[in-house]
């Protein structure tokens, strides 16, 4: 498949679950794909990769800032602290919530200063972020992850607003259930059950369709991503909340 040849694109937060999906479908299709991350995907293929860790943000900076260089046709943001497990606001460190803070919100309006001059000498560029539920329905033992997601959500709808859409489109994706990830299987049971929880492969096909068309008809959106690979935006139908599943 070679529909997206000749495009380069930019995943940060590439290296596992819904994020390396989106590298991995893209590539896959023909884009010439950069990941950052902490870690290096595993079994990497044709992605490029360097390392990141938006924890550190001069550090991050400078990397973001080389990555950044020359066109992209598309970006994608799916770097994510979600905590060592839930927990109540009270039991939560200082230390935990500014790494969410970092990571999750800092990460992302680093990852847009560095990217959007790229994204717009494409005319049209794709700034792809990777939301969740968390924003439409909140819920407790997860305030951090929470309240940064709902920043990050309400930073990409403002720098949105400011773009000319001939330079620059946002489309947010997230699932419609959990999902399936080595972040989530490091706060769950060693015996348990994730029979029913979405695969990040489910972002594969929207990753490639919305990369394609540089978010035509979506620019703005938010599209909640089902485990079939469809897709609605959330206007249409908003997410489940995910509070009462596996409270660790």
């Amino acid at each position: 498949m070679t529909a997206l040849a000749g495009r380069r694109g930019l995943v940060v937060g590439g290296s596992t679950g819904i994020g390396r999906a989106i590298a991995q479908a893209w590539s896959r299709a023909g884009m010439d794909v950069h990941v950052l991350s902490r870690s290096r995907p595993a079994e990497q293929g044709a992605l490029r990769w360097s390392a990141v860790d938006l924890a550190d943000p001069e550090q991050a900076r400078a990397v973001l800032a080389e990555a950044g260089r020359g066109p992209l046709d598309a970006v994608a943001f799916s770097a994510v602290s979600y905590g060592d497990k839930r927990a109540t606001f009270s039991d939560t460190p200082l230390a935990q919530w500014r790494q969410q803070i970092e990571v999750n919100l800092n990460g992302l309006w680093l990852t847009l200063a560095a990217t959007l001059p790229a994204l717009r000498a494409a005319r049209p560029g794709l700034f792809l972020n990777v939301s969740s539920e968390v924003v439409f329905n909140g819920g407790p033992g997860r305030s951090g992850y929470a309240a940064t997601k709902a920043a990050c959500a309400s930073l990409v709808d403002s720098v949105h607003q400011e773009e000319d859409p001939d330079d620059v489109r946002f489309v947010s994706v997230l699932p419609a259930g959990m999902v399936d990830s080595p972040g989530i299987r490091r706060r769950r049971p060693a015996d348990f059950d994730y029979s029913d929880y979405m695969r990040p492969d489910s972002f594969g096909p929207v990753a490639v369709e919305l990369a394609l068309t540089a978010g035509a008809q979506h620019n703005g959106d938010s599209l909640v991503v089902h485990g079939d690979g469809t897709w609605n935006p959330v206007r249409d139908r908003v997410p489940v909340s995910q509070s009462d599943r596996a409270r660790v």
